[in-house]
């Protein structure tokens, strides 16, 4: 199903259809706040008052001037006022080729320094997501160094790629904090794990190196047994609730996300908002399956 899925995030007539289409929004409701910062601040809101922090994700990637980067820059220094003026407990979450990566790393590195400073001054945080295996190298070099520059720098390692143990050693010994998730791009196997079990073992393995030795990891899964497993390993160790937070995503596992709150554990759920949804709504689909069956369910209701 994830080849399918891939294949159609790249159809660009059926792109174009879905995100002008009226009739689309019934089928992303679920899986993004809406299009503006009004709608995004007031689902924020929502679930600050359930206890649940968020991260504001303004969808959008791969631009194709310096112009759109810089227009999308503005578009999260706005966020991060809007966050500071509504006394929000939310971040930003941001990807590298929205704001230049590939026009120029010196363009992109100086658009999220921008963004870093403001966030230091309203008292944010800038959560960095990871893209496709081929701009890993590229945005761990911009993540590490903005960090050492501002701090309030938050990393995404994806389980699935090989290479996610040795960077997150490097990431740990820099204090740089790393939101650990499984991986939604597709990727050859020299490159990634292939199958499910071998990426959920990788994950454990990750998750303890993060919560042994990480500065305040974010431990990204709908997997209520890996999150069984988390919280279990915190406890045999000693390592209390405010030492790291969960997070999910915006529409999923709603239940699970109540009970992390109600058993005492930091929650922050990742909440997309824009017009440029379509990418980010394929790789929903493409990840989990049971988002296909939730839509087909729904559609009509």
């Amino acid at each position: 199903m994830r080849p399918f899925f891939l294949f159609l995030s790249r159809h660009a007539g059926l792109r174009r259809w879905m995100e002008t289409h009226p009739a689309a929004r019934r089928l992303t409701q679920r899986f993004v706040a809406g299009t503006t910062l009004e709608e995004v601040l007031a689902a924020c809101a929502a679930l600050h008052s359930e206890g649940i922090f968020a991260a504001l994700d303004h969808l959008g990637e791969n631009v194709t001037s310096l112009a759109e980067a810089a227009v999308s820059v503005n578009d999260y220094l706005a966020a991060l006022d809007a966050i500071a003026a509504r006394r929000l407990p939310a971040t930003v979450s941001i990807k590298v080729t929205q704001f230049g990566l590939d026009l120029s790393a010196a363009a992109c590195l100086d658009n999220v320094r921008r963004l870093a400073a403001r966030a230091r001054e309203t008292g944010s945080q800038v959560e960095i997501d990871m893209e496709s295996s081929r701009y890993t190298d590229r945005t761990l070099a911009i993540a590490t160094q903005v960090a050492a520059e501002f701090g309030g720098i938050r990393c995404v390692i994806q389980a699935y790629l090989r290479r996610s143990q040795a960077d997150i050693e490097r990431l740990n010994q820099l204090g740089v904090e790393v939101r650990l998730c499984k991986g939604a791009y597709d990727e050859g196997p020299g490159v990634a794990f292939p199958d499910k079990a071998a990426v959920d073992h990788n994950y454990l393995v990750l998750m303890k190196q993060l919560l042994d030795r990480g500065t305040y990891p974010a431990i990204a899964t709908h997997d209520e047994t890996i999150i069984d497993d988390t919280i279990r390993y915190a406890r045999e160790k000693g390592i209390g609730a405010d030492r790291f937070e969960f997070q999910m995503l915006y529409g999923i596992r709603r239940d699970l996300q109540r009970k992390v709150v109600a058993e005492g554990y930091r929650l922050r759920v990742y909440v997309p908002y824009g017009t440029a949804w379509y990418p980010y709504f394929m790789r929903r689909l493409a990840e989990r399956p049971a988002n296909v069956f939730f839509l087909v369910r729904n559609l009509w209701r």
